[in-house]
């Protein structure tokens, strides 16, 4: 289904978008950021929460050495009190996917992924390949929801075409 290769690339298009975001969304108030704009889980920082959280989850998943979540599923739009603490783990966060994906190799793709949902409490299988596109696909889909709430708010919002992203990136 997938390579290594496809990994790499999702891992730094995840990074250049999460940089993009925060130098944007930079100079927004903390009630500006907390404002609920009718999306799914309200406001942009609720959603940019929602994103760290599930990566958080999933890389626990994927890479043994990273814990998951300390809080429970109920709580993922609150995972982190302030925008400067949610700068520097999703800081954090983008370097250990960069890490982890940078040694992956296609053959670490195979096979199955095992995990018990605390959220639907109950286990699951899924094919490892499968897990990982679900995992960037998350994060794209709810960075257009932040895209959209910061259009809506009438800022700028990140250039978002991978076919922009930075060679360097």
């Amino acid at each position: 289904m997938i390579e290594a290769g496809y990994v790499r690339s999702m891992a730094r298009y995840n990074a250049w978008q999460n940089r993009q975001l925060t130098t944007l969304l930079t100079d927004m108030t903390d009630a500006e950021l907390r404002e609920d704009r009718g999306a799914f889980f309200g406001s942009i920082m609720a959603t940019l929460n929602h994103i760290l959280w599930g990566d958080t989850l999933w890389m626990s998943r994927f890479e043994p050495r990273i814990s998951p979540p300390g809080i429970p599923p109920a709580k993922h739009a609150e995972f982190t009190p302030t925008f400067a603490v949610w700068t520097a783990e999703r800081f954090r966060m983008d370097g250990a996917i960069r890490m982890w994906a940078d040694t992956l190799r296609t053959l670490d793709l195979k096979g199955e992924l095992s995990w018990y949902s605390g959220t639907l409490k109950r286990d699951f299988q899924q094919p490892f390949a499968n897990c990982v596109v679900h995992f960037f696909n998350h994060q794209i889909h709810h960075r257009g929801q932040v895209h959209a709430m910061m259009t809506a708010a009438g800022g700028e919002a990140p250039v978002s075409d991978m076919v922009f992203m930075p060679e360097d990136e």
